[in-house]
């Protein structure tokens, strides 16, 4: 018997559109073909839990499924039964229980996106079926944007733009690249949802770019103009005399690069004393900090302050 798009999710069937979200993104990404190489049984895996995110991620969808009114596929359920002959006027062999017209017709073919039939003999069209992808980006390339190929199937690949600003979980739908339409109808959509893969110095807030900049003790009570990495590139960044590590500084247009309106990049200085043996100076030091007394952690309270 197959499996309900519930079970293939791993969720009960009262779970919200949230807990849906969440639980195929994690699965898209453990069973997605591009992640594992020559297993076909993960991208069976892959298909069947888009599939079934397809129909639950969408309210009408997952309402008609849960009414009994469409399958596991999203094709419609049989809306007539048959009884026996003995009912049959006439003794004929079968009778439905409803009479189908008209209306009926149109009801059935909308549900497949047809519209309605103009007369005897016109062929069944249908819009295709959605599909759904998942595509990992570099973290500099969703601030500042770029171009990816993803892989649709074998010999099958499909250019998508990544726009500057586009955030982990976003979806990209990219009109009429879905599955074939039917009778000539138009194509579904590829709708693709982006995950940013994490950066090792770079943190998104927003459109801001924040990082940790490491500074010499010599930089930051002397002062210097020092390169620091943007998504753009490098910058020569100038550090103000007597910088304490947290000291933040700003970078303006050297955020998120959407059009017309880029973020700015925040720059937190880190202060790092280095070999802490530099005899030279512990010399200047021992004779230095008796005369400039100052307690860096006045007012903190003794025995630990109120929060």
């Amino acid at each position: 018997m197959a499996q309900t798009p519930y079970e293939v999710l791993g969720v009960k069937p009262g779970a919200s559109a949230d807990e849906i979200r969440k639980v195929y993104r994690r699965l898209a990404k453990q069973f997605h073909p591009d992640l594992n190489p020559g297993k076909p049984e993960a991208e069976a895996r892959f298909k069947s839990i888009s599939a079934a995110y397809d129909l639950l991620s969408d309210p009408e969808k997952r309402a008609r499924y849960d009414r009994g009114e469409i399958d596991e596929s999203g094709a419609e359920r049989p809306r007539y039964s048959y009884r026996g002959h003995a009912e049959g006027p006439g003794g004929g062999k079968y009778r439905p229980e409803g009479e189908m017209d008209l209306g009926d017709l149109e009801d059935l073919f909308a549900a497949f996106g047809s519209g309605r039939q103009r007369g005897r003999g016109e062929g069944f069209r249908a819009r295709g079926f959605d599909r759904h992808f998942t595509l990992t980006v570099d973290f500099v390339e969703a601030a500042t944007g770029a171009k990816q190929r993803l892989a649709l199937g074998p010999d099958e690949w499909l250019d998508v733009t990544i726009p500057a600003g586009l955030e982990d979980g976003q979806v990209l739908r990219l009109r009429e690249k879905g599955a074939p339409g039917f009778g000539g109808g138009p194509a579904g959509d590829a709708l693709i949802e982006v995950h940013v893969a994490p950066h090792p110095l770079f943190r998104r807030d927003g459109d801001a770019i924040r990082i940790e900049l490491p500074v010499s003790l010599a930089e930051a009570v002397l002062g210097a103009r020092v390169e620091v990495p943007t998504v753009t590139g490098p910058v020569t960044m100038t550090i103000p005399k007597g910088s304490d590590t947290g000291t933040q500084l700003r970078l303006r247009g050297k955020g998120v690069q959407r059009s017309g309106r880029p973020g700015d990049q925040y720059v937190t200085l880190k202060v790092v004393v280095g070999d802490s043996g530099d005899a030279e100076l512990a010399q200047f030091l021992e004779g230095w900090a008796p005369r400039h007394r100052r307690d860096p952690r006045q007012g903190m309270g003794q025995g630990g302050g109120r929060p």
